[in-house]
């Protein structure tokens, strides 16, 4: 593992984790992504709220990880991912959202905030899945989860591009989006 120059004491590292947790499902709130209705009309295609506070997310993290990359700050660690591993939790993932109306973070925020659906249904649902996922993991760790291995490689390699160009080509794109959804009212 690479050393980085600053580094958080171990101690405190859950911690600021949990931190963290909370200002994310603060921000969720407030954006109002906890709210039922506003997911709900995000599937319908009726409110792009959800639409609008995720790629703004995806926006600052993305950009905010290449600088912290930049000043040596932090160090990516890719996990191993698969066409297989992928399409079973897209799968478990979009049942999940589709039953209930939630995703985990808005599920968690949610439930933060009182609701009783996302706290049984959600979280509930979340610990019960990953009971019965860490139940069946070895069984399928050799077969589906592997199906179609494509390693740890990450969007730059795959094109053969420097990091930045990748990151400002994908900044620029997201903004267009959310410029062009405000254009068009959603």
């Amino acid at each position: 593992m690479e050393k980085l120059p600053f580094a958080l004491p171990e101690r405190i590292r859950m911690p600021f984790a949990l931190l963290f947790g909370i200002l994310f499902g603060f921000l969720l709130q407030k954006g109002g992504v906890t709210h039922y209705e506003t997911i709900l009309g995000q599937l319908l295609l009726v409110d792009f709220t959800v639409v609008k506070v995720m790629l703004s997310a995806v926006l600052s993290g993305m950009l905010g990880i290449q600088v912290l990359l930049h000043f040596r700050l932090v160090s990516l660690h890719p996990k191993q991912g698969s066409v297989g591993s992928s399409l079973l939790g897209g799968l478990i993932f979009g049942i999940g959202f589709g039953l209930l109306g939630y995703c985990p973070g808005t599920a968690a925020g949610a439930a933060g905030q009182g609701s009783l659906d996302a706290l049984f249904g959600g979280v509930g649902g979340m610990l019960l899945g990953a009971a019965f996922y860490s139940e069946i993991h070895h069984r399928i760790e050799h077969s589906i989860l592997r199906m179609g291995n494509f390693g740890t490689v990450t969007i730059p390699e795959i094109l053969h591009a420097d990091r930045w160009k990748v990151v400002l080509a994908v900044a620029v794109s997201i903004a267009a989006v959310l410029f062009g959804l405000s254009l068009v009212g959603l």
